[in-house]
């Protein structure tokens, strides 16, 4: 079904989350080959680096949904998911203060907002990412980014139970493996958001 992106992604109350695309998840210094390979077959990045440009050419808030670890582990739940038990053998991974948290220089902009948190898979809980966004007068939100098995389903899912309406970038997220990530798409963010690409997102902010 067609969507009208010139009312639901009006730039006076649209905002752009960005989710995850740090150097340490998408970059130079990622840990997850996979998700790397997925992205760069898919062209996340560039698809990406589209979407924020045409969102501040237009006026739309980017926020950046980062995520990290203090080097003590206080304000991180560490042993209550497999996958995070997982990642924390590496007394490294995702270190505040390294440059694996920081975003993907193509897509930072000093103007751009963050929203940083250090529990947890998804960008809402434990952050002041909903104040933000209301403060900012954003009815809709825009999602791009990593990755389809977590967090974008989890941002989608919190955002709509928050009252927000959902738009996702179909060519700017990824997951794995690719099929999974596919099927992620066709059979849950369906039915939370509505489905778009950075190219026609972009004709309609131009």
């Amino acid at each position: 079904m067609a969507i009208d992106l010139a009312d639901l992604a009006d730039p006076r109350h649209t905002a752009l989350l960005v989710m995850e695309m740090q150097r340490g998840v998408a970059g130079d210094l990622a840990k997850f080959p996979d998700l790397v390979k997925a992205c760069d077959e898919r062209g996340v990045v560039a698809n990406a680096v589209r979407a924020v440009a045409a969102a501040r050419a237009a006026g739309v808030r980017v926020v950046q949904c980062t995520a990290a670890f203090r080097a003590d582990r206080a304000g991180s739940h560490t042993d209550n998911t497999p996958f995070i038990k997982g990642l924390l053998k590496d007394p490294g991974h995702m270190l505040e203060g390294t440059g694996a948290i920081e975003v993907l220089p193509e897509l930072y902009d000093p103007g751009d907002l963050e929203s940083r948190r250090y529990h947890g898979f998804s960008p809402f809980t434990g952050t002041s990412l909903d104040q933000t966004l209301r403060s900012l007068g954003a009815r809709t939100v825009v999602a791009i980014g990593l990755s389809l098995n977590l967090g974008i389903p989890g941002l989608c899912l919190e955002a709509v139970n928050l009252g927000y309406r959902v738009v996702v970038l179909t060519d700017a997220v990824a997951g794995m493996p690719v099929e999974y990530g596919d099927a992620v798409m066709a059979n849950t963010i369906s039915l939370l958001a509505a489905r778009t690409t950075s190219v026609e997102l972009a004709k309609a902010w131009g």
